[in-house]
């Protein structure tokens, strides 16, 4: 399977809330193209309960197996990336876990219930990166239907089988 790499930066958000169980919401910004040279966890700018940091960076994978998928995302007119961050053992910092431009990977993140997932627009330079991959490794497969094997037709189904 070929695969291909790509090193971005992440930004987050941390905004307070008037909520009885929660103090404050993180959330993913934004995809740097490029990777700064900006510690992880740096804050960049705050104001009004709003803090924006840079999380560090993490590597979009692309797998020529999966390029329908990119395929879908790139056509659906705003390419999203997804970010997922994990609370750390109960400290204010997340761990950025996974960066991903596959739409199913992204939306089975979702499922965990436990940690921080997010969309972010995909950046120009990203997705003509993405889009490159696709247009050198997508191979279209053509949906074959199953046809029933006959000899199984006459078989009983049930719990009254005899």
């Amino acid at each position: 399977m070929t695969q291909s790499s790509r090193e971005v930066g992440v930004v987050v958000r941390r905004r307070a809330v008037d909520n009885p169980w929660v103090d404050h919401v993180w959330a993913p910004v934004m995809l740097l193209e490029q990777v700064p040279e900006t510690a992880p966890w740096s804050t960049l700018a705050s104001e009004d309960g709003t803090t924006l940091y840079y999380a560090g960076s993490a590597n979009i994978d692309l797998f020529s197996a999966e390029t329908a998928n990119y395929r879908d995302n790139l056509m659906d007119g705003e390419p999203r990336v997804w970010v997922a961050l994990r609370q750390q053992g109960g400290g204010a910092e997340l761990e950025l876990t996974k960066v991903t431009a596959d739409p199913t990977e992204g939306e089975a993140l979702f499922e965990s219930g436990t940690e921080v997932i997010g969309t972010v627009p995909m950046p120009p330079e990203i997705a003509a990166w993405i889009a490159a991959f696709v247009d050198a490794f997508h191979v279209e497969r053509v949906f074959q239907k199953r046809k029933r094997d006959r000899a199984n037709l006459d078989r009983r189904r049930g719990p009254d089988r005899a």
